[in-house]
């Protein structure tokens, strides 16, 4: 019989638990047979010591099992994509509808804005009506007759991992490799994934800063995956600027319209959504290799058939029926408008995304506690690039806020995150390796 006291002793003396003990484990995190001391406890010994890699594994099938796992009979591979997280990346809403125009079932567990960085279920909520919480029937019935949907976690889906997500928050452990794989695997898991393909974020806008960091982070993420059954590669992606030229919700959303219908395509945002898209569909069987596979997916986007499964997902989940030929019309838009002027001439060489998700927040655009209400309509747009030339009073970006003095902190806040040099520097590689 295993009990919580001595599985926390055995991490904490750097030994092995058991498949059994640590499933165990799992299962009284969501029973409540753990309590939130163990809970903690459990969390900094790992942390501290480590599982082996059969010992992720176990905890995140552990994590998957303690609540519902999804089970399909569809003519076609399941299939979904997971980011880390960084500022402007909105490939999900693009790569969701391409992914099915290809074949592909796309069941989309996503989240919220985390931290500094924007959340998929936010983006898409500054679409009026558009609902994230379907019920599994009315999930079902929409991935049948539309392949794809991105929703909100049930609350009968990794229980496990609500508990521990919300104790690692309080308990300075949320950085251990560890427990992000098990989190993230988890929730992956338990929609019934037969492919898996993750975009790991490396730089200052994501989470994880060094590509050292990132690349431990994207190989324990594989493995388990692969470990727990579930065909997955990842791609390690440039997060040292935001990937689009906007960060805020109805901002991103008419960046991935512009893209979707063909009226202004940001290459960097095209360009990691089709390489994600080909890696899926070479893993899922729908494309002869990951070059064949990211074809299909420009063909999907390039046709417009991507775009025409987007609208009908909008409506499937309660969005306007007209959402894709008058998007400008639907998106909310903030009162007040301002240029981020540069302070120097020169090139941009280093921008702090970091410190651009955390100005989208500051104005109302994430949460700064749990519970907050995110405005969809401020944030930032026309961000300029590394490599890009600038002079004084050239603007940088342009700012969207509800008042003027919310306007002015954040012109400082951006100002402050950008870094100008007198010469052209180096543009970081936006796709930098492939795990899988």
């Amino acid at each position: 019989m295993s009990d919580a006291r001595s599985i926390i002793a055995r991490v904490r003396d750097g030994g092995k638990p058991s498949v059994e003990e640590l499933r165990w484990f799992a299962m009284g995190l969501a029973s409540g047979a753990v309590t939130d001391a163990q809970a903690g406890a459990f969390a900094m010994a790992v942390l501290l010591k480590g599982l082996s890699e059969e010992g992720r594994v176990a905890l995140t099938r552990g994590m998957r099992d303690s609540g519902k796992v999804l089970e399909w009979d569809l003519p076609g591979p399941v299939v979904d994509k997971h980011s880390t997280g960084g500022i402007g990346d909105c490939t999900s809403l693009l790569l969701a509808p391409a992914l099915a125009v290809c074949g592909a079932y796309v069941p989309m567990i996503s989240g919220r804005g985390l931290g500094h960085t924007g959340g998929t279920l936010d983006k898409l909520e500054a679409i009026p009506g558009f609902r994230t919480g379907l019920t599994e029937a009315a999930l079902r019935k929409q991935m049948a007759e539309v392949k794809c949907a991105i929703v909100a976690a049930s609350s009968d889906l990794a229980p496990a991992d609500r508990r521990l997500y919300a104790i690692r928050d309080v308990s300075a452990t949320v950085e251990s490799i560890d427990l992000i794989t098990a989190s993230i695997l988890s929730k992956k898991l338990a929609a019934g994934l037969e492919a898996l393909v993750l975009d790991v974020k490396c730089g200052s806008g994501a989470f994880m800063k060094t590509a050292e960091q990132a690349e431990a982070l994207a190989r324990s993420l594989v493995k388990t995956a692969q470990g727990a059954g579930c065909m997955t590669s990842a791609l390690i992606t440039d997060m040292s600027q935001p990937l689009a030229t906007a960060a805020g919700n109805a901002l991103e959303v008419i960046e991935v319209m512009e893209t979707l219908t063909g009226t202004s395509v940001n290459a960097a945002l095209w360009d990691v959504t089709v390489a994600l898209g080909g890696e899926v569909l070479a893993l899922a069987g729908l494309a002869s290799d990951a070059s064949d596979g990211e074809g299909r997916i420009a063909q999907a986007l390039e046709s417009g058939a991507a775009a025409e499964c987007f609208g009908r997902m909008v409506v499937a989940q309660g969005g306007p029926a007209d959402f894709v030929e008058r998007w400008p019309d639907r998106l909310p838009s903030a009162p007040v408008m301002m240029e981020v002027p540069s302070l120097h001439d020169g090139f941009v060489a280093r921008i702090d995304g970091e410190a651009l998700g955390l100005a989208v927040v500051h104005l109302g655009g994430g949460r700064l506690r749990e519970g907050d209400r995110v405005n969809p309509s401020v944030g930032l747009s026309d961000l300029a690039g590394i490599g890009e030339e600038t002079g004084e009073g050239v603007p940088l970006a342009m700012v969207h806020a509800v008042t003027e003095d919310a306007g002015r902190a954040a012109v400082a806040a951006v100002q402050a995150a950008y870094g100008i040099v007198p010469d052209l520097p180096d543009e970081p590689a936006l796709i930098q390796k492939r795990i899988g």
